[in-house]
């Protein structure tokens, strides 16, 4: 029984809640609507804006509040110009006379021209004008035209064709609707002189004695300080001030007192409502002491009032208000809402050109099994004997017996003949014999076979020719379909949050004295950890290499370094660092190389390829021959291979894609070897891809390894299965690759291989660079000096990554 009263007594609590936020929600629709969507914020704004008066006489607001009504919503003029004169007749008779002139003017003017275009350059010129003409009829009706009323008309229509300016980007942003764009600089600025203009309308109100104008000045001065900031509050202060005291010359100090508040409570939004109402209240006691003591208690009782408003306003009205301004954390959700869903959009678009590269890569392999099918190659066979016997035993009088009585055995045998001259330029004897006893025009058909022969030849070798190319462009297809496919799977990578990792990481180097201003966990994907540092030094000495990184290192349990870093030059200066995983291996290369004949053009090539991700490629090319031609069917070679590599296509693919693009050059025919090692920095594990190359030898200790492939020079064949050798490398391991001038090069002996590995494994070096020189040199004193191929040796040594500072542990205080 006791144990169920509070579950009574808090369901009934929710639901009170409940009933009281619904019921809130319902007011505030009704009230939305009645000021947004009918429109009575519009007449509530033109009343007032009909009695604000500055210098006692100008009235700039009124016309050009409904000059952009004009523009804006036109269908609300009517009642907006009798919501004005409303405003201004509650003022005086005659600044009623006075606007409701000027009002007739503007729409006589606007009627007339409002078909010629470019509305909003000439509507401020009739501001002008409908704002002057009728102060200068009143002027001279009852006096004649001083100089100062002469100034004061025209600064009245020069602040009139202003106010339509701003006005025209301020009116809109209080109209329903449902998407609004976050506010410009300017538009904060234009909004807060449109609130401004509105408050000079309540001067003279008073509640006890207290100003309404100065009560609602401090309250929005309050809340977009609350909102924005010192910039926006000082911002607001000031331009709200200036007007007002423009309306009221004794309000002049106000600005001081607005600007200074804004300013201050801006400073304090860290304190939440409080902080800000303090700044208010500070400023309010600071201005007063120097003003009359009279004023103080007043001022004070403006601010108090203005302080309950806002303690009033419900956090949700400050929450839509941030969106709209530029800094808050709420602009920035939504800016990051925004950019989620362009990304979204764009990785959606990007999986979707996949899907279609995918599909037209599956009907070209579809042609191409298509077209290996037997009943095609069955069906050729038959059109080429259909050609011969049109030639030959249509006019032969033995045609009935050759193929109707003996149709199978005709037809296998000029079928054997078909497949025998082929594969060599005469047939078999015993073949022909037996033709030329079954056929009385043997002779004629073998001549007419060996002619025909030619073109089927030529036409099978086309639709080879266009096989390989489909298959090839199958390839690349497929290879592109891939990329665009991790593309898109990293495009929708998001920020993720670590909170765990982010508090063990803030404490461990608060514990060491480093207090961070902003830290940013992107990614923490082992080998791929992304981190931005923020923090401040007196005088920065590398603490980001020397104890940051050591620290996230111990934490993440991976090795860490900085990847940039961006020191500030002044003491306590705010320094960016961005920490990124290091490569577990790193790789140390050598290479030696010499031309035939001791030239200076040498037909091997040779690159070392950063592919990131991790990954190190290294690649010989050799050309068939020597000298110029040889080099640029090399060098080609390994271009192509560079350019496809870079762009995240597979290793395979790659390379059946480059050798499909020498082998499709049918008018310009290049042939070239590849020795290709691809070296995963992260777990030092090797893949070697050769097409056509020598052995590759790996050097542990004193064992070593032999790594080849069969496959034959790209460029000879148009089809063939790429050979993948994988091995697992080990720190200090050395990797020995050469072309074929390098391994056939010894002279008088026997065993290459054997010999090879017996000079590397006696080198006493571990430096890349010189056993590819002792390896070059020992082959060309075999020769005696002499060198008869283009040589080449390239030399790989993996080696463990070590950081320069080691890993700082950190201390996890225990809960007590």
């Amino acid at each position: 029984m006791m144990d169920s009263i509070p579950r009574v007594e808090s369901k009934t609590y929710g639901v009170n809640n409940n009933h009281w936020m619904k019921f809130r929600h319902r007011v505030y629709n009704q009230v939305k609507s009645i000021l947004l969507e009918k429109g009575w914020l519009f007449y509530i704004v033109g009343f007032l804006l009909g009695r604000a008066i500055i210098l006692s006489m100008v009235s700039p607001f009124a016309v050009a509040f409904l000059a952009t009504i004009w523009i804006v919503h036109k269908e609300k003029t009517p009642t907006v110009m009798l919501a004005v004169l409303a405003g201004a007749a509650s003022y005086s008779i005659g600044h009623g006379v006075f606007v409701a002139l000027a009002m007739i003017v503007f729409i006589l003017l606007a009627g007339i021209f409002k078909r010629t275009s470019k509305q909003q350059i000439i509507i401020p010129v009739f501001v002008f004008l409908s704002t002057v003409a009728p102060r200068i009829f009143l002027y001279s009706i009852t006096d004649q035209l001083s100089t100062y009323q002469w100034m004061l008309l025209l600064v009245e229509g020069i602040l009139g064709t202003v106010l339509v300016l701003i006005f025209m980007q301020s009116i809109p942003l209080l109209s329903p609707n449902k998407y609004k764009p976050t506010l410009k600089n300017e538009e904060i600025v234009c909004m807060i002189i449109l609130i401004a203009s509105i408050l000079t309308g309540t001067i003279g109100w008073q509640l006890y004695d207290a100003s309404i104008e100065q009560i609602f000045s401090r309250y929005f001065v309050l809340v977009l300080a609350f909102v924005g900031g010192a910039a926006i509050g000082s911002t607001v202060g000031v331009v709200a001030g200036l007007i007002l005291s423009l309306a009221n010359v004794a309000n002049l100090y106000q600005m001081s007192l607005l600007a200074f508040s804004g300013l201050l409570g801006g400073l304090l939004k860290e304190g939440k409502k409080v902080g800000v109402a303090a700044g208010l209240l500070v400023g309010t006691f600071l201005v007063g002491i120097y003003g009359d003591s009279s004023t103080l208690l007043p001022s004070v009782l403006e601010s108090s009032i203005a302080i309950a408003f806002f303690f009033l306003t419900p956090a949700s009205w400050f929450k839509k208000l941030s969106r709209y301004i530029p800094g808050t954390e709420e602009y920035t959700n939504e800016q990051e809402q925004y950019l989620q869903k362009v990304r979204n959009v764009t990785a959606k678009r990007v999986e979707q050109f996949s899907d279609v590269f995918e599909a037209l890569s599956k009907s070209f392999t579809t042609a191409e099994e298509f077209s290996q099918d037997e009943k095609i190659e069955k069906r050729e066979t038959d059109y080429f004997l259909s050609q011969v016997t049109e030639k030959t035993c249509q006019s032969c009088f033995m045609k009935d017996r050759c193929w109707q009585q003996q149709f199978d055995k005709t037809y296998e045998l000029m079928e054997d003949l078909k497949d025998d001259l082929g594969e060599n330029p005469e047939p078999n004897r015993k073949l022909v014999r037996e033709f030329e006893n079954h056929c009385v025009k043997s002779k004629k058909v073998l001549e007419t076979m060996k002619e025909e022969l030619s073109f089927f030849e030529a036409n099978r070798k086309l639709k080879k020719q266009v096989l390989e190319s489909k298959r090839f462009v199958a390839d690349q297809l497929q290879g592109v379909s891939e990329v665009m496919e991790d593309f898109a799977k990293e495009i929708l990578k998001e920020r993720q949050h670590h909170e765990n990792q982010e508090i063990q990481i803030m404490h461990a180097l608060k514990h060491m004295g480093i207090e961070l201003e902003k830290l940013d966990i992107y990614q923490l994907e082992k080998g791929n950890v992304d981190i931005e540092i923020t923090a401040s030094f007196y005088d920065y000495h590398g603490e980001g290499s020397k104890l940051i990184a050591p620290v996230l290192s111990d934490i993440l349990n991976e090795m860490i370094i900085v990847k940039n870093e961006e020191v500030s030059p002044f003491p306590n200066g705010y320094c960016y660092l961005s920490f990124g995983s290091a490569k577990e291996f790193v790789v140390e290369t050598g290479v030696a190389h010499a031309a035939k004949g001791g030239g200076l053009i040498s037909g091997d090539s040779y690159t070392t390829i950063e592919l990131g991700a991790g990954k190190y490629a290294m690649a010989i090319s050799d050309g068939m021959g020597n000298g110029k031609r040889a080099r640029e069917e090399s060098g080609e070679t390994l271009r192509l291979l560079q350019q496809i590599l870079q762009t995240g296509i597979p290793e395979r693919v790659a390379i059946k894609s480059i050798n499909s693009i020498l082998a499709l050059r049918s008018t310009d025919e290049m042939f070239a070897t590849l020795d290709l090692a691809v070296i995963n920095l992260h777990n030092a594990f090797v893949r070697f891809l050769k097409i056509g190359s020598t052995p590759s030898f790996i050097k542990r200790g004193d064992q070593m390894l032999r790594v080849e492939a069969s496959n034959l020079p790209m460029g000879i064949i148009q089809e063939f299965d790429v050979d993948i050798v994988s091995e697992q490398l080990k720190s200090e391991d050395l990797l020995i690759m050469m072309s074929d001038g390098i391994f056939d090069g010894p002279k008088h002996v026997e065993n290459t291989d054997v010999w090879l590995k017996r000079k590397i494994r006696d080198m006493e070096t571990n430096d890349p660079q010189e056993i590819a020189d002792l390896v070059l040199e020992e082959v060309i004193r075999t020769r005696s000096g002499a060198i008869e191929d283009d040589m080449t040796v390239l030399v790989a040594k993996v080696v463990k990554n070590t950081p320069q500072w080691a890993s700082i542990p950190h201390y996890v205080e225990k809960a007590q």
